[in-house]
């Protein structure tokens, strides 16, 4: 009997603890109401010296354990937050850390979670401090330094001092002068290390043919490309890049990028398409020099007013030095030997012959562009389409190292936080704080085999440019409500699509989007347009360095997602339509909410 009153208050008390918001109140409640049983008390009394000692050797541990993870995290991960003109940093950082008691006495599930977020928030900063500096310096950042973790893969951002030495191998010719190495290896495989019987065995096997070699710009099958694409774009590559820039059979077509005044940065990217058909048509050599848009600060030594601050050279160097020696000899412009833009009409720039070089591919594309429910299988300008899409995306086949940064910048701003939480919950990622676990290199495989894959983001993501202020006097201007309605026809295809890359030029687009709770958007906080004023002025208003950065990188992230849905009536959808058509993206079609205005 004495045994069941003793478990009755026991049962009573732990009853009580449950009910009660902190221990506090508990033993208070409690030590008010105690009943007179001395067996009761006694056993009250044992209950709660054991929940003491319990608390007090917890409260010891945990605190040493957060001093611990303190020490280590914070040395590890700095607070320094990313700055740039992409977007706002974290306002405070990791400042509203709940303090060590708080963390006691909430429940164990809330410190959990409140201990993961606080690490997401650590490593994206750290990432943030290295955004320009190579990846692998900070991958081995800690490689001597005893007791701190082993610094995580950071799965966002492309190691771009890498890739572009990478490249730069692959845009040139090897030293028989004859083809470019192209057919071998993709990324870094081509560093591995062979035998020396090996190496003679490779090369004396390795007899790539012309005509048959594979750009390495392009991915994906034929069949998910335009006709002709690899053909073509190994063709163009050869033509500007002659073996011997010097044989006086080489002429030369100098160009600067068109500058006029109402000009936006599309129709620069479009003349210069109508440039190349021309220099393609004459067998001449395109060589482009000034453009406006590269001249800003960002754009630094002889990467300053170039092309090349944003991509590799459309030609050789050596090609671009001859052709710039000619330029100041006489008998070189009387035997026609070079030209400049200026000996070309505006309607041989925008709407000239086409090269029929590899015949009617145009006539063959495939029918993957829908408007107003309907594919589109022909229409009057399936050449200049076809066209325009291999030219941008030959003149874009590289990415600079400027370029690469600022694509990484807006990736970190975009998915930083969701890639540090996948690292941290990775159920393999191991974090080690010894010195053998900071020594860890990494394999073979990993830095050879995989380093050709791109940077993570969230997919499948769908891109959505969406144009509208004075673009009205040329096209048919929709709202921002008829761009997603085709957007939730694409997810009643593929239910797991949530993610949304927006670009606009519109205030009032980003406005809208928040009243979609169920779509995730991605965007480049950049000032927009409120009320209608030319694009002009709002580039203006930017600054040249601002107004050609952000939308290049909204270009090139819209060409990489899964999905489109534009304008074609604006040329800067038409051009991304054709990168995405020469990138591997032609089965995933194009939901347009308008047709090209000379359709």
């Amino acid at each position: 009997m004495e045994a069941q009153k003793n478990q009755k208050c026991i049962d009573t008390v732990v009853s009580q603890i449950k009910n009660q918001t902190s221990l506090e109140r508990v033993v208070s409640q409690r030590a008010f109401q105690m009943s007179s049983s001395y067996p009761c008390q006694i056993c009250v009394l044992g209950f709660f010296s054991g929940i003491c000692i319990t608390t007090v050797f917890l409260a010891a541990l945990t605190s040493f354990t957060t001093f611990q993870f303190a020490s280590l995290s914070i040395s590890a991960y700095p607070t320094a937050l990313l700055s740039s003109d992409f977007g706002s940093t974290l306002s405070d950082g990791v400042a509203h850390n709940v303090s060590t008691t708080e963390k006691i006495i909430y429940s164990e599930k809330h410190y959990s979670e409140l201990e993961i977020d606080e690490r997401v928030y650590l490593m994206y900063s750290s990432w943030s401090t290295f955004l320009n500096k190579s990846i692998e310096d900070f991958e081995h950042q800690d490689s001597t330094r005893r007791g701190l973790p082993t610094a995580p893969k950071v799965p966002h951002l492309e190691s771009c001092k890498l890739h572009v030495e990478v490249n730069q191998h692959l845009d040139k010719r090897m030293e028989n002068q004859l083809l470019p190495p192209w057919t071998i290896w993709k990324g870094t495989l081509q560093n591995y290390l062979l035998s020396s019987a090996e190496e003679l065995l490779r090369n004396h096997n390795y007899r790539p043919l012309p005509g048959v070699s594979y750009p390495p710009w392009i991915t994906g099958s034929d069949e998910e490309n335009y006709p002709l694409t690899r053909k073509v774009q190994s063709d163009i590559w050869f033509r500007q890049h002659p073996s011997n820039c010097s044989d006086s059979s080489i002429k030369f077509l100098v160009a600067d990028w068109e500058r006029l005044p109402g000009f936006g940065i599309g129709a620069q990217f479009a003349g210069m398409c109508g440039l190349l058909a021309i220099a393609i048509n004459e067998r001449r050599v395109l060589v482009t020099n000034y453009y406006n848009r590269a001249d800003h600060d960002g754009c630094r030594g002889s990467s300053r007013s170039s092309w090349s601050c944003y991509f590799f050279p459309e030609t050789s160097q050596e090609c671009r030095e001859r052709a710039f020696q000619l330029m100041g000899d006489k008998k070189a412009w009387e035997k026609g030997i070079i030209t400049t833009k200026e000996n070309y009409t505006s309607k041989d720039i925008w709407t000239g012959r086409i090269p029929r070089v590899w015949g009617y591919p145009w006539s063959y594309m495939q029918p993957t562009t829908e408007i107003n429910g309907s594919l589109i299988s022909h229409h009057r300008k399936m050449d200049r389409r076809w066209w325009r899409a291999q030219a941008i995306r030959y003149l874009m086949r590289f990415k600079s190292e400027y370029t690469c940064n600022l694509l990484n910048i807006a990736r970190h701003e975009a998915f930083g936080l969701e890639a540090a939480k996948l690292v941290l919950s990775s159920p393999t990622e191991k974090y080690s704080t010894s010195a053998s676990g900071s020594e860890r290199r990494r394999s073979d495989i990993e830095e050879f085999v995989w380093s050709n894959h791109k940077p993570w983001m969230p997919r499948p993501l769908l891109s959505m440019h969406v144009r509208m202020g004075d673009k009205a006097c040329e096209m048919k201007v929709v709202e921002f409500e008829e761009y997603m309605r085709l957007a939730y026809r694409i997810r009643s295809r593929f239910p797991h699509l949530n993610s949304i890359w927006l670009s606009t030029e519109m205030q009032e687009v980003i406005d809208k989007s928040r009243s979609y709770p169920h779509w995730k958007f991605y965007y480049t906080n950049v000032t927009r347009q409120v009320g209608n004023i030319t694009m002009a002025t709002y580039e203006a208003s930017l600054g040249r360095e601002t107004s050609t950065n952000y939308p290049l990188v909204n270009f090139l992230m819209a060409a990489e997602s899964d999905f489109f849905i534009g304008a074609l009536g604006s040329t800067w959808c038409f051009l991304i339509d054709g990168m995405r058509n020469t990138g591997g993206k032609v089965m995933a079609g194009y939901l347009s909410v308008n047709k090209d205005r000379f359709w």
